[in-house]
């Protein structure tokens, strides 16, 4: 079990590997974990009167020995907690996939209607967060736990619900949106790699504040359009300390969830900020936002670039496989989205242009696709689409993606094809829908 300590006599860098009550009881997602944060150690404090830490020749005279085995060492066993990581990161390594353990989903148009609900419920906790940061009162842990689990549930039921609700742009919603899509893109992630419902709600959690720092940070250096200058560069990456700062002073935040704001800007082979980690010393969940917040950004346009497609976003994520982002969770996160995302606009070995809208799991090449514009550059009917998974047993019969177009392409809007749930109208959300397409 490991040796009996009084928990005011902890130190960071020793290793927890049991508690003086249930795990349950507590906000550690991890069963056994290093500690690495001042918050970490005043919620042991006021959690316990003692714990179990590894012996001398468990951890090793280094408490971050366990670790050093360097980038390749994804299948590395470790006790307690970072065994658990160990896990899901040599799973991602493998690529096999069997039967889901949440099941097949549930129909797409089934589950749109709730998911609706809940982003719109998601974006107005977010504007009462911000208020709260602007104003210095604490964030609303109650109501960030109950949206969380209600799109935990949502991404269970059909992950492609809420995913297509991240084609929802305004650029200026960019911060609220951005987040609202990091959450759920990491959901569906977490998901596909089949995290357990309570490491999903926490994962949500801070995929939904990663951010929450940028707060801090002045409007006129976040939305500069031109090159920041290297004491601007600096305050930006700040809103990382910031953001742990604001989300360990608040009630009801598991601490595992702040590993997603301290650790998103943190790079595989080191580069990243704050803390120049490495490897899995990042964390599977900062592993995971580093991949997630890259996807998002690059495929949104901000005031100093224009988002690129997401079929190209994938590819420069695989280009930096093993370098900047763990390899078996790009391969993984490309897997979760489909070889075609959602929402990708493309060109039909008809010359017919479309919008993907559905990703057939067990055919990738082959999604369901809206039809929009005939090759002789006339509109389809609204309603018009292929399924290329089909095969003989249609009219598809022979028909492939020939290529991805740029996002906007031919003035595109991908929301505007957007599914509809049974019996529901068009979306008019003021807000988002019916506006360029624009991040």
């Amino acid at each position: 079990m490991g040796r009996q300590i009084d928990v005011q006599d902890l130190k960071k860098g020793m290793y927890v590997v049991e508690l003086d009550r249930p795990w349950v009881e507590t906000s550690f997602m991890f069963q056994g974990f290093e500690i690495r944060t001042d918050a970490q150690l005043r919620e042991l404090q006021r959690l316990c009167r003692h714990v179990y830490i590894a012996h001398h020749d468990e951890a090793g005279a280094d408490p971050g020995a366990r670790r050093k085995a360097g980038p390749a060492s994804g299948a590395e066993v470790v006790p307690g907690g970072d065994r658990r990581q160990a896990e899901v990161l040599a799973a991602s390594l493998t690529g096999r996939r069997g039967p889901s353990a949440y099941g097949e989903p549930i129909p797409l148009e089934t589950e749109l209607p709730e998911a609706r609900r809940l982003h719109a419920e998601a974006r107005e906790l977010f504007y009462r967060i911000q208020d709260d940061v602007r104003l210095g009162r604490n964030i609303d842990g109650e109501g960030l736990r109950v949206i969380v689990a209600g799109m935990v549930d949502s991404v269970v039921r059909n992950p492609d619900a809420l995913v297509w609700l991240t084609q929802l742009r305004n650029k200026d919603e960019y911060t609220v949106l951005h987040s609202i899509r990091v959450a759920i893109l990491a959901l569906a992630f977490g998901r596909h790699l089949e995290l357990t419902i309570p490491e999903l709600n926490i994962l949500g959690a801070g995929a939904l504040l990663h951010d929450v720092g940028k707060l801090k940070i002045p409007d006129v250096i976040l939305n500069k359009p031109e090159r920041l200058t290297d004491e601007e560069f600096a305050i930006v990456k700040n809103h990382v300390p910031e953001g742990v700062k604001i989300l360990e002073s608040a009630r009801r935040i598991p601490l595992s969830a702040i590993e997603v704001a301290q650790c998103h800007h943190e790079r595989y082979q080191g580069g990243g900020y704050n803390r120049g980690l490495t490897g899995e010393r990042i964390g599977l969940f900062g592993l995971m936002a580093a991949i997630v917040d890259t996807y998002d950004a690059v495929t949104s346009d901000r005031a100093y670039h224009a988002g690129i497609s997401a079929y190209d976003a994938l590819g420069k994520l695989y280009g930096q496989r093993n370098k900047e982002y763990h390899g078996g969770l790009v391969d993984r996160f490309i897997q979760c989205l489909g070889t075609y995302p959602i929402g990708s606009i493309v060109e039909l070995t008809t010359g017919d242009i479309g919008v993907v809208t559905a990703i057939n799991r067990q055919r990738y090449l082959r999604p369901t696709v809206a039809l929009v514009r005939r090759a002789n550059g006339m509109a389809f009917p609204p309603g018009a689409a292929v399924d290329l998974a089909a095969g003989h047993e249609s009219s598809a019969s022979g028909v492939e993606i020939r290529r991805v177009l740029p996002a906007g392409a031919h003035d595109i809007i991908p929301a505007d094809y957007m599914p509809r749930g049974p019996g529901a109208a068009a979306p008019r959300d003021p807000g988002l829908e019916g506006r360029p397409h624009h991040d």
